[in-house]
């Protein structure tokens, strides 16, 4: 159930990414013709209110929003092209801003259940941060070894190894160092299901002497600073996305293909990292969904044509340019471009599919 709401949320992202550009539209004198929710076909007009069309559209994968004249060579009243490149500008931009508010407040909401602290000197208020768990679970589990003998898989939790409760992945090598070649009692979590067993640990410190590669799963609430941590998490991310994105494309262009592979996803690879975090709790599915918004926020303020800040670059660098941008030559721009994402998203598939299959 939790896998099918994080796809249901992933999608309602699109959809409130199009409702931005909707609304800075409609504010910005832009007759909207249609808003879809999901890709047509068509399946049935919802209603009919203030000149725009809602429709239910068969392909379930996100929504759409047209404008009239959506070219920036269009010319008639009330059409996108018509309208000054400042409010084309806040009309494109718009998608992106309810992307980044998407974000902020799923961090609110997640920072008042108790943020996932996933990554090195995450955003947070220290003086209202109380951590509210604190657990190891199995990373990976290593075949024929003394975890895997009693039956630990990955996801499983690990409470108490010889008498000793286990908080943290140092504290798991630092036990099971301790207790090398000794025989010792494991007690784990599978599921909810609470095991102990007895094993005999290996006194192999190369290999590791119990066969697993520890996670950290630490959560902290907030209180009253939960809006400022929203704020702070969606700023981290955000730089932490286009670092990432720095890093695959050096790698790229330096011809180290599989490490700029290793460093992005795509749907494929989106499904099974939240199959793994469904298993941890709600909240990190919706830990997932805000740093995806991020993600969609970060993509579309790159100069790619066919995304937002793409075909905002294009307008722009024509205006530099003093030519005109007609409707053919930015079909011609934006449909190789999507052309080319659309190459790139069957490649990472392709990658995916075999990354974790």
């Amino acid at each position: 159930m939790l896998v099918i709401l994080g796809i249901i949320l992933f999608v309602l992202l699109v959809v409130v990414h199009e409702f931005g550009h909707m609304i800075a539209a409609k504010k910005g004198g832009v007759e909207v013709e249609e808003f879809g929710l999901g890709f047509p076909p068509r399946a049935k007009v919802l209603t009919k209110k203030n000149g725009t069309t809602y429709t239910l559209n068969w392909l379930p994968i996100g929504g759409f929003v047209k404008l009239k004249g959506e070219h920036d060579a269009a010319t008639e009243k009330g059409s996108f092209g018509a309208a000054s490149f400042g409010r084309k500008t806040f009309i494109i931009a718009a998608g992106v801003l309810m992307n980044w508010a998407a974000a902020i407040v799923i961090f609110t909401v997640v920072a008042l259940i108790g943020m996932p602290r996933l990554i090195d000197n995450q955003f947070q208020v220290k003086s209202d941060a109380k951590i509210i768990r604190q657990e190891v679970f199995a990373g990976s589990v290593e075949e024929k070894s003394p975890a895997s003998s009693i039956g630990l898989q990955a996801g499983d939790r690990i409470l108490n190894i010889g008498g000793t409760e286990i908080k943290s992945g140092e504290e798991l090598r630092a036990q099971t160092k301790k207790l090398a070649g000794k025989e010792t009692t494991v007690t784990f979590r599978h599921n909810d299901t609470t095991e102990t067993k007895q094993v005999t640990l290996r006194n192999d410190p190369a290999k590791g002497n119990f066969g697993v590669s520890p996670g950290d799963q630490t959560l902290v609430r907030s209180t009253w600073s939960a809006p400022i941590v929203g704020v702070g998490t969606t700023a981290q991310f955000t730089w932490a996305t286009l670092e990432g994105l720095g890093g695959a494309l050096a790698n790229l262009f330096t011809g180290n293909a599989s490490k700029a592979g290793d460093a992005v996803t795509g749907p494929v690879g989106i499904v099974v990292v939240l199959q793994d975090l469904a298993r941890q709790g709600l909240v990190f599915v919706l830990f997932l969904i805000g740093v995806i918004s991020v993600s969609l926020a970060v993509m579309n303020v790159l100069p790619i044509p066919a995304l937002d800040g793409g075909r905002l670059f294009v307008m722009a660098l024509y205006r530099i340019l003093k030519k005109p941008l007609s409707k053919e030559t930015e079909e011609k721009i934006h449909g190789t471009g999507m052309l080319v994402l659309l190459a790139f998203a069957a490649v990472i598939t392709v990658v995916d599919i075999r990354r974790f299959f």
